[in-house]
């Protein structure tokens, strides 16, 4: 793997919504990367409460304090993005063990699909261990606070959401 594709990296997820949790991965892998790119995917399957464009643009308003941190909305193949931005490293997050499982479940598959890309681990801080964003969704869908959790604009993006469901 060239030098130049390990400057690149990229952090997917669906960030429905994005957490604490998530911005503190991107805080502590931000240095480590000339470019980080947080990729958020459609993933129609997994049904999304948020659209993408709200996803897309509070993981932006999270992030924007990270100058080498773009916010990127995909729909396709991981595979497909990865190697159209010229990445050479996945950044994955590892809550706790009972992650480990499915991650590496991924990383073995993306080493079939796009062999010159890294699959890297981080976790999160330990305050930010247990939150997950179906924690999250669950919570605020009813009528719970999860100002801890995520960041303020997405807290009031989620109790608007709900708020549209009800009405």
């Amino acid at each position: 793997m060239s030098v130049a594709r390990t400057r690149i990296a990229v952090y997917p997820g669906t960030f429905d919504p994005v957490t604490n949790g998530h911005v503190d991965l991107v805080d502590r892998a931000s240095p480590l990367f000339e470019r980080l790119v947080v990729g958020v995917a459609e993933s129609p399957g997994k049904g999304p409460a948020l659209p993408l464009a709200l996803r897309v643009e509070l993981a932006r308003g999270a992030l924007s304090a990270y100058g080498n941190v773009e916010v990127i909305g995909f729909d396709g193949l991981l595979a497909h993005f990865v190697r159209d931005l010229g990445a050479g490293v996945l950044l994955r997050g590892l809550r706790a063990v009972s992650d480990f499982e499915y991650e590496f479940q991924l990383a073995s598959m993306n080493r079939h699909l796009i062999p010159d890309v890294e699959t890297l681990f981080l976790t999160p801080a330990e305050e930010y261990g247990f939150i997950s964003s179906s924690l999250v969704r669950e919570i605020s869908r009813l009528g719970g606070d999860v100002s801890a959790f995520v960041p303020p604009a997405v807290a009031q993006a989620l109790q608007a959401q709900w708020q549209r469901n009800v009405a």
